[in-house]
């Protein structure tokens, strides 16, 4: 056996075994210092690798800054019988108050309660926290030093997506919802989506896309994942649902 099939049996067997997302430092951790691979030279097998999962039931994907392997997505309708629990619904105001910490990080609750109109339960802050999705980053240098709060990797690991900078705009859901009225395609939601962007705050609409990645994450928590594209279409089709299975 070559190295370099070694390399990738090993590369394959760490990030089939590890449950998450593993970044090329920790690939590298896995090795004695005097066979460690370069990071080139995993990339190098990542892609790989990729490339043979092409017609495959999994995929290789990087989130959150690592990689990791998941089912296929569209393989969802089966796989998802393998758990017969029922999946966690997350309210409305939880799914506002995380997306207006995913898009105005870092903010405060006094700020999120400004903008929401209501006040913020602390059953949702604290919620939010015992599951890692946000964290305490600081604190406003005003009376009272009210505390910051920032999205965690664990929050990017949880909706797959591997940086802020995945989350969908809100001019690209707008124009979704377009393209949809324009096509009359009959998403359900279609109507409310376009209602919530002529009617509500831009905190609202915000929410929509954290509640159409709650629906994907059904499949994330079985080992599947949406593209960001199929995110996208989720939020501007049904962007008052929202159901996953617990962590």
């Amino acid at each position: 056996m070559t190295f370099e099939l070694k390399l990738k049996q090993i590369v394959e067997a760490a990030l089939l075994a590890a449950g998450g997302p593993m970044t090329l430092d920790l690939l590298q951790e896995i090795f004695l210092e005097e066979e460690r691979p370069d990071k080139p030279a995993l990339r190098a097998v990542i892609q790989e690798l990729q490339n043979e999962y092409q017609e495959r039931s999994i995929e290789l994907v990087e989130v959150a800054g690592g990689y990791r392997i998941n089912v296929r997505a569209e393989l969802a309708p089966w796989v998802s019988r393998l758990w017969e629990e029922r999946p966690a619904r997350y309210s409305r105001a939880m799914l506002e108050t995380l997306a207006l910490i995913a898009y105005r990080q870092p903010i405060t609750r006094g700020e999120i309660e400004e903008i929401r109109g209501v006040s913020v339960s602390s059953y949702i802050i604290k919620t939010m926290m015992e599951r890692e999705w946000i964290r305490v980053v600081g604190h406003r240098d005003v009376p009272g030093r009210p505390g910051l709060y920032a999205t965690t990797r664990d929050f990017l690991t949880y909706f797959g997506l591997n940086g802020l900078g995945d989350l969908p705009t809100l001019q690209e859901i707008r124009d979704l919802d377009s393209i949809n009225r324009e096509l009359e395609l009959g998403i359900p939601g279609a109507e409310l989506s376009a209602k919530i962007d002529a009617e509500t705050p831009d905190s609202e609409q915000a929410s929509a896309r954290m509640e159409s990645a709650e629906e994907q994450n059904d499949a994330e928590q079985t080992g599947l994942r949406e593209s960001s594209e199929s995110t996208l279409e989720i939020a501007a089709g049904d962007a008052c649902k929202a159901g996953k299975v617990d962590e």
